[in-house]
């Protein structure tokens, strides 16, 4: 069975929505959880995760936020942090991970963090029994993507289409993923625009999808009561479980 990971943002509308949300999620086929960490300069992130972040830190987030929410949604299901190394460093790296292990984070997808700049890290992860999630993009060599993925762990975060999340473009991925298959035999989840409508087609070839903009575009609608949040992402993380299994 293809597998869906859900990216929300913490603590957004509050810490309390935050959990309810995610264990809701799980119940509509969510296997896995990535958790937003709310960061000023979300780089690689579109409009609308770039909002849910700015909001969340104007409405007061804090780590301690973070910390809150990823001590009652872990232990329950399957969860990565996905954040930028600024509240990693800031924080304190080991800190950071002592508290991911005794939550039971799994590891972390950090998209400022390259893969060469990746490996002197993921000793220390380990240690923490967590990993760093490795990104292959359209655009890498069959070489680069080798040097990649020969060590990953956990999934393969296959970057559809160069660009930022939400953009809805388009590339052929056969040869990369076909490059891929051929240099590891970790799973390969593919992101970036993936909603209900592109979830079956995206689908195709690999073994998951990655959705945000498509949950969180709902989490930043002001015109919709926090039960009416809760109950179109539980909607839409259903349909699309369905969608890349038929």
């Amino acid at each position: 069975m293809k597998k869906l990971v859900g990216f929300i943002t913490a603590s957004l509308p509050s810490n309390n929505f935050t959990v309810d949300l995610a264990l809701s999620m799980k119940e509509a086929g969510v296997d896995t959880l990535e958790l937003g960490i709310p960061f000023s300069d979300p780089v690689a992130d579109g409009p609308v995760i770039e909002k849910a972040s700015l909001t969340a830190l104007q409405n007061g987030f804090k780590l301690k936020d973070l910390f809150e929410v990823t001590s009652q949604i872990a232990p329950n299901m399957d969860t990565l942090w996905m954040g930028y190394m600024n509240p990693f460093f800031h924080y304190g790296l080991e800190k950071f991970l002592a508290l991911g292990q005794e939550y039971g984070i799994q590891g972390s997808i950090i998209p400022d963090l390259p893969h060469e700049e990746s490996e002197p890290y993921k000793e220390l992860f380990a240690r923490y029994e967590q990993t760093v999630i490795d990104f292959v993009a359209p655009t890498d060599s069959f070489e680069r993507i080798k040097a990649i993925t020969q060590n990953s762990q956990k999934f393969i975060y296959m970057v559809a289409y160069a660009g930022i999340t939400g953009s809805g473009a388009s590339e052929d991925l056969t040869e990369v993923v076909e490059n891929i298959r051929t240099s590891t035999s970790t799973p390969i989840y593919l992101g970036f625009g993936v909603d209900e409508k592109t979830a079956k087609e995206k689908a195709k070839n690999v073994d998951g999808v990655i959705v945000g903009s498509a949950f969180v575009k709902h989490l930043i609608d002001d015109s919709l009561s926090n039960n009416e949040k809760m109950k179109r992402i539980t909607q839409i993380a259903s349909n699309i479980k369905d969608q890349i299994n038929s």
